[in-house]
């Protein structure tokens, strides 16, 4: 695609499924890829793996729940590794929890997770990009339960819905400047947080094959399924589309 080569691409969440099979394929593009995430042996995992594709990169290990310590973090790339021209909010997390069972801690900590640590980093990195009159790419990983609802998910798609609404905002707030803001939203797909979800919910294998059953194209999603879309709005190609939300979902849903 073009416009990614030698771009500096900092990808949250990137230790995990859809993180990492994203950093992988912006190596694959010629990026420079800043490696961000809480856990630092998966993201020292996924920098290993950068590297043996030719790219330059770097770990970030930053609890992105923390805004002064995400802000500094962004200091520290910016200092390190150079001007962020793309930013992926990828980082998320969830539990099966019916909303009637849930209680105001865990809330926040979904909200805290789900969608402050998306505000906490878009703000330095649009600051700088505004700054530099940079024209950036910023793509958000929402959900389909954002758009559609999912059962045992209440405040996940709140946040998710958030991150839509926020990325549809900003993108009227800054396209004077030359800055994009879209959302890719999975669906259902093979990731150790569904992995999570689906125990949670208890009847595994039961909820596998209805999730599989209800897809159109006969199978669940692969983080290997999402970097295209999320390169493609980052790239050049994409230059004039902003505010917009795509579906990754293999047709399991299909929202206008």
């Amino acid at each position: 695609m073009r416009g990614l080569k030698w771009k500096t691409v900092v990808v949250t969440g990137g230790g995990g499924g859809i993180g990492s099979a994203t950093c992988r394929r912006f190596a694959e593009e010629g990026a420079r890829v800043v490696v961000a995430d809480i856990g630092e042996t998966a993201a020292l995992a996924v920098v290993e793996s950068v590297k043996a594709l030719g790219a330059d990169t770097m770990a970030l290990i930053v609890d992105l729940t923390d805004y002064a310590a995400t802000a500094s973090a962004i200091s520290k790339v910016e200092a390190e590794f150079g001007p962020i021209d793309i930013l992926v909010n990828n980082a998320g997390w969830d539990l099966f929890v019916p909303f009637l069972k849930s209680e105001p801690d865990f809330w926040s900590k979904i909200i805290d997770i789900n969608l402050r640590s998306v505000l906490n980093i878009t703000k330095p990195v649009l600051a700088s990009m505004v700054a530099r009159r940079a024209a950036g790419r910023i793509v958000s990983i929402a959900s389909d339960a954002g758009r559609v609802g999912s059962s045992g998910e209440s405040v996940y798609a709140a946040c998710k819905a958030g991150i839509i609404a926020f990325s549809k905002t900003l993108a009227r707030e800054h396209a004077r400047h030359g800055i994009t803001f879209n959302a890719v939203c999975p669906g259902v797909t093979e990731t150790a947080m569904l992995e999570n979800f689906m125990e949670a919910a208890g009847d595994k294998e039961k909820l596998r094959s209805a999730f599989t059953k209800a897809v159109p194209m006969g199978r669940m999603g692969r983080p290997d399924d999402l970097p295209g879309a999320i390169l493609f709005l980052s790239s050049d190609d994409a230059a004039f589309i902003t505010g917009q939300v795509i579906s990754v979902s293999g047709g399991l849903t299909m929202s206008g």
